[in-house]
C-alpha cells in the first residue's frame, strides 16, 4: 500500500460513526411506525466514506447473497445513490428488506475491518452501518422512481410454467428471476395476502408493510400470478400441479409451525403461539384467515417465553397493545441469546423487563380457563449442550409465579409436514425438512426447494440466497425439456 493510500485509510478510520436516528421510546410505543427513521443524504454519504474499500471485501464474503458492499458505498460516497441501489439489486431481490431485517452484526458488519481496526490514537469505532445504508439507497431509489425499478424490455415468453409454493423471500425471489427470463410463474400462498414472513412474521415497527406491498405490485406488473388462501398439500398437491399445469415446482413453504413448551396450561385462553399473537397485533382482520380475526384483548401483564428475535417482536408488540407490564422469560443469560442485540436494546428502552435464567414450569389459569400466571423456576448454567451454549440447570426450591393475563410462546419454529407427506418421491428428514442438493434440486424430478423448509427456521437473507440458487437450477432444468 502506498503512502498516499495509507493516509487515505487513516483519514477514513478517523471518521466517526453516523448515528441512525430513531423514534423516542415514549413516542414509538404509541404507534406502529418503523423505529428507525433512517439516514438523510448527508449522513449516508459520510457513513459510506467510512468504508476503507478492503481489496478482500470480508463484508461481501460474509453476505449470503454476496452483495458488492464496497462498490455500492463508493457510489454513495460519490453521490450516485441510484447507482448504489442498482449495485445492491445486482445480487439481491430484497435489499430494502434485508437492510432492515438482517442480523448484520453477525454477517457483513461483523466482518467489517473498520469495526476492529487499530487506530493510531488507540480509539475504537463501530463497523460501517451497512444495513442502514443498504435500506437508505434502495428507499431513495424507490422514492425517486415512484416504485421498484422496472425492466427496460419485456422478456419473450418461453411458454414454460412454474408453480411456486410460498410467497415468502425464497418464493418471491424465484418468481421474480424466472419471470424476467420469460417463464410464467404462479405463486400459491396459504395466507390471505402474499409476502409470507415479510407480512405475517415481521412487525410494522421493524418494516412497514408498504415496502412489501410495492414489491408485490411490481411482481404482478411482471405477469406473476398470486393465488392466496391455498393450502398446498390439502387444497391441491404438488403431484397434481406437475400433472396438470406446471413444468416445475418450487417449494418455499418456510417453517411456520410454532414449537410447543410441552407444559401444563398451554391451551388456556390468553396463551398464544408467537405468530398468532404477532399477526393479530400487527395486522387488520381482513388480512387474516377467519380463525384469527378476533381482536386481541387489551393485555395488562404479558409474559413472553423465549429469547430470540421473535420473542423481541412479541414483547415490543405487547407494549404497543397497551400492556402495563411486559416480561421476557428466558432460561439462559443474555450472552446466550441468539437474536439481535439492537432489538433487546429497543425493547428495554420501551419498558420491557427481562427475567433471565428462568424457565416456565406450568401456565396457571382460573376457573374460566383463562391464564393468570406462569409458574417458573430459577436456573443456573452448567456444561455446554450440543449447540455449544451452556445448559440451563434447575435450582431446587426456586419456584415463583409471574402474574400474566397474556402469554406468548416464542421458542422457535418447525417445518410444515403436509407438503413432504403428500408429494410422491420427495425425501425429507425427520424434522420434515426437505432434502436438496447444493442447487436446490430435490429427490423428485422437476421439484426444487429452498429456505426455512430446508434449513429450519433461519434468516430472510438465507432464504433469499436459496431462492436465487434454485431459480438458476430451475432455469437450467427447463432448458432440458426443449
Amino acid at each position: 500500500m502506498s503512502q498516499q493510500q495509507t493516509h487515505l485509510v487513516h483519514r477514513k478510520l478517523d471518521i466517526g460513526v453516523q448515528k441512525v436516528p430513531k423514534q423516542d421510546a415514549s413516542d414509538r410505543i404509541q404507534n406502529w411506525d418503523e423505529t428507525y427513521l433512517g439516514f438523510d443524504l448527508n449522513a449516508a454519504k459520510i457513513e459510506a466514506q467510512r468504508c476503507i474499500q478492503c481489496p478482500s471485501a470480508p463484508c461481501q464474503e460474509a453476505c449470503p447473497v454476496s452483495n458488492d458492499i464496497p462498490g455500492a458505498f463508493a457510489l454513495i460516497e460519490e453521490g450516485d445513490i441510484l447507482g448504489a441501489a442498482e449495485k445492491f439489486r445486482e445480487t439481491s431481490n430484497l435489499p430494502e428488506m434485508c437492510g432492515r431485517l438482517c442480523p448484520q452484526e453477525g454477517l457483513c458488519e461483523g466482518s467489517c475491518v473498520v469495526g476492529f481496526a487499530i487506530r493510531p490514537d488507540g480509539h475504537a469505532e463501530p463497523a460501517v452501518t451497512i444495513g442502514k445504508l443498504e435500506s437508505f439507497c434502495t428507499d431513495f431509489q424507490r422514492k425517486e422512481l415512484d416504485g421498484y425499478p422496472r425492466p427496460k424490455y419485456s422478456p419473450v415468453s418461453t411458454e414454460r410454467s412454474i408453480g411456486i409454493i410460498g410467497a415468502g423471500p425464497a418464493g418471491l425471489a424465484v418468481a421474480e428471476i424466472l419471470s424476467l427470463q420469460g417463464h410464467s410463474c404462479t405463486v400459491f400462498e396459504f395466507w390471505p395476502e402474499p409476502g409470507g414472513v415479510l407480512v405475517y412474521g415481521i412487525p410494522n415497527f421493524k418494516m412497514r408493510k408498504q415496502i412489501v406491498d410495492e414489491y408485490i405490485s411490481y411482481l404482478e406488473s411482471l405477469g406473476i400470478i398470486f393465488k392466496c388462501g391455498v393450502y398446498v398439500g390439502r387444497d391441491i398437491t404438488v403431484d397434481e400441479m406437475l400433472a396438470d399445469e406446471f413444468d416445475a415446482v418450487f417449494l418455499g413453504t418456510g417453517a411456520g409451525v410454532g414449537n410447543e413448551l410441552g407444559i401444563e396450561g398451554e391451551n388456556l385462553t390468553g396463551v398464544h403461539r408467537a405468530t398468532d399473537f404477532l399477526v393479530r397485533g400487527n395486522l387488520t382482520p381482513a388480512q387474516l384467515p377467519e380463525g384469527l380475526r378476533d381482536v386481541l384483548e387489551k393485555p395488562k401483564n404479558v409474559a413472553v417465553i423465549g429469547g430470540g428475535d421473535t420473542s423481541m417482536d412479541c414483547v415490543r408488540t405487547a407494549m404497543r397493545l397497551g400492556a402495563e407490564n411486559v416480561t421476557c422469560v428466558y432460561r439462559r443469560t443474555e450472552a446466550e441469546m441468539l437474536g439481535r442485540g439492537e432489538e433487546r436494546t429497543n425493547a428495554r428502552e420501551e419498558g420491557v423487563q427481562f427475567d433471565m435464567l428462568t424457565a416456565p414450569l406450568r401456565i396457571i389459569g382460573d376457573e374460566n380457563k383463562h391464564v393468570t400466571g406462569v409458574e417458573c423456576q430459577r436456573m443456573e448454567l452448567g456444561e455446554p449442550d450440543d449447540s455449544g451454549r451452556r445448559r440451563p440447570v434447575p435450582i431446587p426450591g426456586s419456584e415463583f409465579v409471574i402474574e400474566a393475563d397474556t402469554v406468548a410462546i416464542a421458542i422457535g419454529y418447525g417445518a410444515d409436514p403436509v407438503v413432504p407427506k403428500t408429494t410422491s418421491g420427495l425425501n425429507a428428514s425427520g424434522k420434515d425438512l426437505i432434502e436438496i442438493d447444493g442447487s436446490g434440486r430435490t429427490s423428485r424430478k422437476g421439484v426444487f426447494a429452498g429456505g426455512d423448509n430446508v434449513n429450519g427456521a433461519d434468516l430472510v437473507v438465507t432464504a433469499l440466497a436459496d431462492g436465487r440458487r434454485a431459480a438458476e437450477a430451475i432455469s437450467e432444468y427447463l432448458l432440458t425439456l426443449d
